[in-house]
């Protein structure tokens, strides 16, 4: 593999462009809407504290205060590892809230540093462990700093009502979800949105493949050590070509990244290359098993076309509502990628068009007037426990539990035949589909130029990919009727490889006739569009344990079973369901070797082989994928 630096491009842009999109944040992002800024100069009084925790370090917070004193305002907390900037009492955010009705409406806002970032003081450590209270009173953790900043904020804050709210996208979401864990009397509603909850799982790996250009473009940025407290973000490593697959594959095995690129100098990185599985040092971080007994009102936002974390939002409201009641623990899904709902229109995404603003809708309609209800005593907006966005038909659906109970949905089931076919009858000979895989040649994520980390491949046209050789297609008839699925998606394969490791990727497709008998009005630009609805992947070493891996035995069929992340998403009359398998989808997951290796970040050049992949389809390996559909 060729070493020279000055053709082989850094690939990272700038960071002020690059992290505006890793969180998504409009609190933190620039916005020309001047009037915006204005109005809150005008309305607005902005204080700066050093808010000591229990044991002594102190916590940088910035306090926006309305001007009209004559009623208490609820306080609006935001706390984030991102910077709370701009610094001094003279120098304000552009924005305050997700929306300007948040500004009008009037609350007290507050943004903290987090614990060893920026102007807060102490240590931080990333998705910190969540075990101050089985360590005694003066044991500290993203939760008591929580609860001890909520307690200053009470007592020392004037004219506050004594009701404090908390919301956050992403890594503010986990701080939001955290503060919930033996929570503040104060605290009466939060709205984790993007919530991290289980990083294995979350952002960086997929079943245990890796998430290379997330981790790479994010940590070179938050990974920096010793910053300026006051300074800006450092500028990052700069990009010579836009082109993701053609840098992630010359870079080659992952090994190369700290030798070539981070130094050893990104110390997260490093500590995330030496846990390949999901061990102890991942278990300690996972948060969910900590969600137990919350008392805050809670509204959990995520969006069907998050790249970045599907999982959180899901997983979080599973976890809180399984083990609270479900009447204070709420659920918002909608056609939106990583923090869209607090930007925009939510009108569109690349090639999919929602037929409504559904971003603008959840601002006005649910977000603002939930924080309302329970920090203003406003009306019960009587919102259903999940509000979910159908895509496919395109409206909004209330549902009393997510997913639905059982009486409300048919389960179905298809499997995989011979001639592509994909139905409910399993094929009664022998039979086998085959690829050949080469990890130096992988399948594509997008059949777009791009960095290999962004939006528009979630709902894009997959006949890119359903043409290539190494890519299996399965189809079923036309439907006669519409089919909503709901709900997470079954995968149980019957595979083999002529190697020792294996991924295996399943997509779930949306295939639109030439022309929509639905539509009188035949869009040229959509008419029979493969729109991707779904997809997940199994790092196949990872089959029977997160923890514990193994290899495959060569040509030895093999079950693998997974899941597909949730769904609420109807194939009209008229559409086919389709399903792809592939062993890559480069250069958003990294590069099996398909040669079994304990540690691939430590895989070298010839542990990348070439591996002929079978899918079985017979009786006796029916390979299969099953759902739930709504009655």
């Amino acid at each position: 593999m060729p070493k020279n630096l000055s053709t082989k491009a850094l690939f990272i842009r700038c960071f002020l462009i690059l992290f505006s999109l890793i969180i998504n944040h409009t609190a933190f992002a620039a916005d020309d809407d001047e009037e915006r800024a204005e109005y809150i100069r005008n309305n607005y009084s902005k204080y700066e504290y050093q808010i000591p925790m229990r044991d002594g370090v102190k916590l940088f917070t910035s306090v926006y205060m309305p001007n009209d004193k004559s009623q208490t305002y609820p306080m609006l907390m935001q706390r984030t590892p991102y910077r709370v900037a701009p610094y001094g009492s003279d120098k304000y955010k552009k924005t305050l809230g997700p929306d300007a009705s948040f500004e009008e409406d009037k609350f007290i806002f507050v943004f903290q540093d987090v614990r060893g970032k920026f102007m807060s003081e102490g240590d931080f450590i990333n998705m910190r462990p969540q075990d101050a209270y089985k360590r005694g009173k003066k044991a500290i953790d993203d939760a008591t700093d929580s609860y001890d900043s909520i307690d200053w904020l009470v007592k020392n804050i004037p004219n506050n009502n004594g009701n404090v709210g908390m919301w956050g996208t992403s890594y503010p979401g986990y701080y939001t979800s955290v503060a919930s864990i033996n929570s503040h009397k104060a605290l009466k509603a939060i709205s984790p949105q993007a919530p991290i909850a289980d990083w294995f799982f979350d952002d960086f790996h997929r079943n245990g493949a890796f998430v290379v250009p997330m981790a790479f473009i994010f940590f070179d940025i938050f990974d920096v050590q010793g910053l300026n407290p006051h300074g800006a973000w450092p500028e990052g490593m700069k990009s010579q070509t836009p082109d993701g697959y053609d840098f992630y594959r010359t870079l080659g095995p992952l090994s190369n990244v700290n030798k070539e690129y981070f130094k050893g100098e990104r110390p997260f990185w490093t500590e995330l290359t030496e846990h390949p599985n999901y061990d102890e040092y991942w278990q300690s971080r996972n948060i969910l098993p900590h969600l137990n007994k919350t008392k805050p009102a809670t509204l959990i936002v995520g969006g069907w076309y998050d790249t970045e974390d599907l999982y959180g939002p899901l997983a979080t409201y599973q976890t809180m509502s399984h083990n609270n009641k479900k009447e204070h623990i709420q659920l918002v899904m909608g056609p939106w990628y990583h923090g869209q709902w607090n930007r925009g229109k939510g009108d569109k995404l690349g090639e999919a068009n929602f037929g409504l603003n559904t971003s603008e809708g959840f601002r006005k309609d649910i977000l603002l007037p939930f924080f309302q209800q329970h920090l203003k005593d406003g009306d019960d907006i009587k919102l259903a426990t999940a509000t979910m966005f159908e895509t496919g038909s395109n409206r909004w659906r209330s549902f009393d539990t997510w997913p639905p109970k059982p009486k409300k949905l048919q389960a179905q089931t298809l499997y995989l035949g011979a001639k592509e076919k994909l139905s409910g009858d399993k094929e009664l000979t022998d039979a086998f589909s085959q690829y050949v895989s080469d990890p130096n040649k992988p399948v594509p994520h997008s059949a777009q130029i791009g960095r290999g980390w962004d939006k528009p491949y979630m709902v894009e046209d997959q006949r890119f990919s359903a043409r290539r050789p190494d890519v299996l297609v399965f189809e079923t008839e036309v439907n006669s009727n519409d089919q909503t699925i709901t709900g997470a998606i079954d995968i149980d394969l019957w595979v083999s490889t002529s190697q020792s490791a294996a991924d295996f990727v399943v997509k779930l497709v949306d295939v639109f006739p030439g022309k929509d008998i639905n539509d009188d009005k035949v869009d040229k630009d959509t008419g029979n569009r493969h729109e991707l609805v779904r997809w997940g992947v199994m790092r196949g070493r990872f089959r029977n344990s997160m923890s514990n891996p193994e290899p495959f035995k060569p040509n030895t069929p093999t079950q693998v079973k997974f899941e597909l992340y949730d769904v609420l998403h109807t194939i009209k009359r008229g559409h086919k369901l389709q399903i792809q398998i592939q062993s890559s989808m480069f250069p958003f997951l990294d590069r099996n070797p398909q040669k079994y290796v304990d540690n691939i970040f430590e895989a070298t050049e010839d542990d990348f082989v070439t591996a002929t992949h079978k899918v079985y389809h017979s009786k006796k390996y029916p390979s299969s994928i099953s759902f739930k559909t709504l009655k």
